[in-house]
């Protein structure tokens, strides 16, 4: 497996103007983009494979702009937006037939709960929205812990905050998350 400065030399170098260089990053990641994807998708009732969610992620990457991914953490950062993204994409699209009907409330977790349909990926998502308009860092806090699953020390350093405060602004997160969701 790649080490983190190797990782940052392939981004670098893909930035530069060398876009094999991220499928080398790929490549690099990909069992750990593999296993993030299984673990967002378990218990779903989607028709999404996890490695139909890390590759259309490499295709959405590969596919636009060259990005400015600065180390591995960045990356997986990007990895989790993107992620997040497609998935809701994908719970709108196989839910615009069954609009109308009522929202349950459901319960922000560390993972999505066995069972998680369309709808309340889309509550979800609707509620991150709505935390952003309020807070930016902590939608960015619970993309990191929630999406991709990072540590709380692995946060605090890329939110470069203390590990506690990246805990409280997590509960705060979860409480407002909750709390829209419940309206919902």
């Amino acid at each position: 497996m790649a080490g983190e400065q190797e990782i940052t030399r392939l981004l670098k170098l893909a930035e530069a103007g060398e876009p094999q260089q991220l499928a080398a990053v790929f490549d690099a990641l990909y069992p750990q983009l593999r296993n993030l994807a299984a673990s967002r998708l378990r218990g779903n009732e989607s028709t999404y494979t996890p490695t139909a969610l890390v590759n259309e992620f490499y295709l959405r990457l590969s596919a636009g702009e060259p990005l400015s991914l600065v180390d591995r953490r960045h990356f997986f950062a990007t990895a989790a937006k993107a992620m997040r993204w497609i998935v809701v994409d994908h719970a709108r699209r196989c839910s615009a037939d069954k609009r109308g009907g009522g929202f349950a409330p459901v319960t922000l977790s560390e993972r999505l709960a066995a069972g998680t349909e369309s709808r309340e990926v889309l509550a979800l998502h609707d509620s991150l929205e709505a935390l952003d308009q309020i807070n930016p860092r902590q939608r960015e806090l619970v993309e990191l812990r929630y999406f991709i699953g990072l540590e709380f020390s692995e946060v605090a350093e890329l939110l470069q905050c203390s590990e506690r405060t990246a805990k409280r602004e997590w509960e705060r997160a979860r409480a407002f998350l909750y709390a829209q969701m419940a309206e919902a």
